[in-house]
């Protein structure tokens, strides 16, 4: 990419409209409780930890042993979490799946539902618009429901 001299940060040069916003996203198989995090910067291990905390924060309350099913993301095993993990694991455990597996991750096939009620074939002036739509989405399924539940089983 060409930047002129008197351009500092060629960062600056993307279209204004390429803007986006992510989601760290949980689903209880159990009963299909779903926790969700907005993500407005960088997917890292620090967001991610800050992820990790707060679901286990709402998921250990019950006493029982969490499992957390993840793929192989580079920030899944960073080494910022990773003795906070060790530390935790008896009672909040993560499991990594197979690499090149999405199909069993049960968390893709609520993002895949999202997108399908939320945004799909729908024009959406600003960003804050697509935001709405997808967490009014997600307030729905912090409850337990039989539609994630169902979705996501194994």
């Amino acid at each position: 990419m060409w930047v002129p001299p008197e351009v500092k940060d060629p960062i600056l040069l993307h279209h204004p409209t390429r803007k986006g916003v992510g989601y760290f996203g949980a689903v209880r198989l159990r009963d299909g409780k779903f926790v969700f995090q907005r993500e407005e910067g960088k997917f890292d291990g620090a967001s991610f930890w800050s992820f990790l905390k707060a679901l286990r924060k709402s998921s250990c309350h019950a006493g029982k042993k969490v499992i957390l099913l993840l793929d192989n993301a580079k920030y899944h095993h960073a080494r910022l979490h990773k003795q906070w993990r060790k530390e935790r694991d008896t009672r909040f455990h993560c499991e990594f799946l197979p690499a090149y597996s999405p199909e069993l991750n049960p968390i893709e096939r609520a993002w895949k539902l999202t997108r399908r009620i939320s945004v799909h074939n729908r024009y959406f002036p600003q960003l804050g618009d697509i935001v709405m739509s997808v967490e009014n989405q997600f307030q729905l399924w912090t409850k337990p429901n039989d539609e994630l539940r169902k979705l996501c089983v194994l």
